[in-house]
């Protein structure tokens, strides 16, 4: 029978080799696997990661590699382009960073001591996805790397990785037919197992991939995170009456349906996919991930209340992939074909999505497949782009008949476009709010959208904004406050919850997550958008507003502890709860008490003065935090970029005037300001022309390393620019203004009354 043994443990690794070693190297580091060396040159900003080609090597026992008739040696994952090699002789090559792969050992080919070696390669190229992202792409072997030991008769081990069994459960009339695929050839014994290990049902089948179909009068749902029933599938492969393979795997029970009017529905009944996204890295460690750590990010997106996570941007390990059955959260599963479409990558794209669905398959948790992600930031009419859609779209389809196909499109693509109504059901990638527009651009957006197209399921797949440590009293756009990201979502939360057709949405991101190009906030090479720091240990004020929107457990939560000097009289204080009613004490004395309206959220108003205790009740439930009356503001709380053209304090902002911190809509509003606008445009396009050699295709703003082009202008990017700051346009279009000119510009802008 199959045996599957762990070979983590002591590998030899080298940055510096350049050929394939004849014997195990001793000069080289001895390292246990998952392994990044990228852990610390990926996360600290610059976009100067070391992608090269590294070197793995192991020696392995005859004794390991001999156990039954055959072996193959399978890699969880290795990034991005991996060749094996098994004394010397080269074995395969496996182009994608993110899926499981398998090598066959000819027996031919043992020796008493064999020498394994891996190459793992991240440097860039024009064919394997992902090649520009907002993420880092971590070499090295980094999920686990196991000998399969089995008979010469067993289940199919080349094709993609397949686990070597499929089922698909599906509801006809009153009946559930539950058909059960084994990839073998020969006499398979198939056995349907109960949760509690009972088996409930068993079928022999024989022939070429021998299915067995079996008929229930009812089944027990997997019903979400209420309750997330699994059934276990086993074949067991036998030959002359001995059993010789066996494998197993678990499924669910479910129906699902997305209504374009009414959202998504699950067995029947509405439920609405309220959740976050995730990217998988930790800091040191990369994407070098144990299982308790993708444990602990499950309990983590339990608490915020999440019931569905989009796993960005490409397939994610079995073990998240399993606690999300266990858990009963919908996924969202994709590819990383993103953000730049490559003419020489279409072989690529569909050998990875091929994997992702064979690997996949068998996961209730899992309900679309992602085709893409952003892929149109260079134009959406590209054949060759729409082309590789299509087939993934087909290629979908005909590998699976019971899940819908879907694209996360960045908000430049055109809503009428052929790419954006390739796939069954869409979502969008909007920021209005963070990156331009306002946050109150959402809704209405979505709303326009449903209104043209009310045959299209549509859904946010990210929003969101960045915060660190920072923090003020009079939050505004860009200024990566805690408060602003907290205003941020709850203007979102709000939106949403009044819009039910909204199939599913995703808050980008749960955690925040290194992306070494980025230089934002204060602390390069990281996204900034989590919910919850890199490091999984501090949970934003903005985790909590989902957790009193989404789940039922009853809590009350204190916004910006972390906010103690403020130099106002009276100042604000956010409560979020899901409770009917706070009430809100300050140094023991009440001073309100507000029932929930429509939203958890609570805003009090208090006198600061002193050093003030706050207390927020919600029947036996209690929150505090503390503030204290300052004379001048605490600089520690406010962002000072390094080489920053101009600081906020070097801003001049009199009230009821016009400033460069002021939103471009507003200045538009004025005729004064809109001279002002236009002479700043005149003089920007002078610069970049200039700074461009004259080249008319200039990128107009570069966010991360993500270029918009001409192309991308259009109704929606001009409302996004509008919500812009011209401190803001300046900071993204790399420091095209001097200090002086700046200066020269508020003082214009602060003789102009707001309108």
């Amino acid at each position: 029978m199959r045996t599957v043994t762990n070979i983590n443990k002591n590998w030899a690794f080298s940055l510096d080799a350049k050929n394939i070693p004849d014997s195990f190297p001793k000069d080289w580091k001895v390292l246990d696997l998952p392994f990044t060396w990228n852990g610390e040159d990926g996360q600290d900003g610059g976009n100067n990661y070391l992608r090269t080609k590294g070197y793995f090597a192991k020696t392995l026992r005859k004794e390991e590699l001999a156990v039954n008739d055959i072996a193959y040696i399978e890699f969880q994952a290795v990034n991005s382009t991996a060749e094996v090699f098994f004394n010397g002789k080269k074995l395969t090559t496996h182009h994608g960073g993110y899926s499981c792969f398998r090598v066959k050992i000819d027996s031919s080919d043992i020796k008493e001591e064999n020498l394994l070696v891996v190459t793992a390669d991240n440097s860039p190229n024009d064919f394997v996805y992902p090649q520009m992202a907002d993420f880092t792409f971590y070499g090295g072997i980094y999920r686990d790397v196991n000998i399969i030991s089995v008979s010469r008769e067993h289940f199919d081990l080349d094709y993609y990785g397949t686990p070597g069994i499929k089922v698909t459960p599906e509801k006809d009339g009153d009946k559930w037919e539950i058909e059960v695929e084994a990839f073998c050839e020969g006499e398979v014994r198939f056995s349907i197992f109960d949760a509690e290990g009972k088996k409930i049902a068993e079928k022999t089948e024989k022939g070429k991939n021998p299915e067995a179909e079996f008929e229930f009068d009812t089944v027990h749902l997997w019903d979400g995170i209420k309750d997330p029933y699994l059934y276990t599938a086993e074949a067991v492969l036998v030959v002359d009456g001995e059993e010789k393979d066996r494998v197993s795997t678990r499924f669910g029970c479910r129906t699902f349906n997305i209504d374009p009017e009414k959202g998504f529905f699950l067995n029947g009944r509405s439920y609405p996919l309220r959740g976050v996204s995730r990217h998988q890295d930790r800091p040191g460690i990369g994407n070098a991930l144990l299982p308790e750590h993708h444990r602990e990010d499950i309990d983590l997106i339990l608490e915020v209340g999440a019931n569905t996570v989009r796993l960005a941007h490409y397939q994610h390990s079995q073990v998240f992939y399993d606690l999300c059955d266990e858990k009963g959260l919908v996924l969202w599963a994709e590819i990383p074909y993103i953000s730049k479409h490559q003419a020489n990558g279409f072989d690529n794209t569909v050998s990875q999505m091929t994997e992702l669905v064979t690997q996949n398959y068998n996961h209730p948790a899992i309900f679309v497949w992602g085709l893409s992600n952003e892929i149109s930031m260079g134009g959406s009419a590209d054949e060759s782009l729409l082309k590789n859609h299509h087939a993934l779209n087909d290629l979908c389809h005909k590998m699976d008949k019971t899940r819908p196909t879907v694209i996360a499109a960045v908000t430049m693509a055109e809503i009428d476009s052929e790419y954006v109504h390739i796939s069954d059901v869409l979502s969008y990638n909007h920021y209005f709010g963070w990156y331009g527009g306002t946050t109150d651009m959402n809704g209405p957006w979505f709303d326009d959208f449903h209104k043209k197209y009310p045959k299209k399921a549509i859904g946010i797949s990210e929003y969101g904004c960045e915060a660190l440590n920072w923090h003020t009293s009079n939050p505004t756009q860009g200024d990566y406050t805690e408060e602003y990201q907290s205003y941020y979502h709850e203007e979102l939360i709000k939106q949403i919850a009044d819009r039910p057709y909204l199939w599913a949405t995703h808050v980008w991101n749960m955690f925040d997550f290194a992306a070494d190009a980025r230089s934002e906030g204060g602390e390069d090479g990281m996204n900034h958008k989590g919910l919850v720091t890199f490091d999984r240990k501090y949970k934003k004020d903005s985790f909590y507003a989902y957790k009193a929107w989404l789940n039922p457990e009853k809590m009350v939560h204190i916004c910006s502890k972390r906010y103690v000097d403020r130099v106002e009289d009276k100042t604000k204080v956010t409560v979020y709860s899901n409770c009917d009613e706070v009430e809100l004490f300050v140094n023991g004395k009440s001073v309100g008490k507000q029932k929930k309206g429509k939203y958890p959220f609570f805003y009090f108003e208090v006198e600061n003065k002193g050093e003030t205790v706050l207390q927020a009740k919600a029947g036996d439930i209690t929150d505090e935090a503390k503030i204290v009356k300052v004379d001048t503001p605490n600089e520690d709380y406010i962002l000072k970029e390094e080489g920053a053209v101009i600081n906020w304090f070097e801003i001049d902002t009199p009230a009821g005037y016009l400033s460069i911190n002021d939103p471009i809509g507003d200045i538009w509003k004025t005729m004064k300001g809109k001279i002002v606008l236009l002479g700043v445009a005149k003089g920007l396009l002078k610069k970049m022309k200039s700074k461009d050699g004259g080249n008319k295709e200039v990128a107009g703003f570069d966010a991360s390393g993500m270029k918009i082009s001409p192309k991308m202008i259009n109704k929606n990017t001009i409302g996004m620019v509008k919500g812009f700051s011209i401190k803001r346009v300046c900071m993204m279009a790399k420091s095209l203004f001097t200090k002086e000119e700046l200066l020269s510009l508020n003082a214009k802008l602060n003789k102009i009354k707001k309108k």
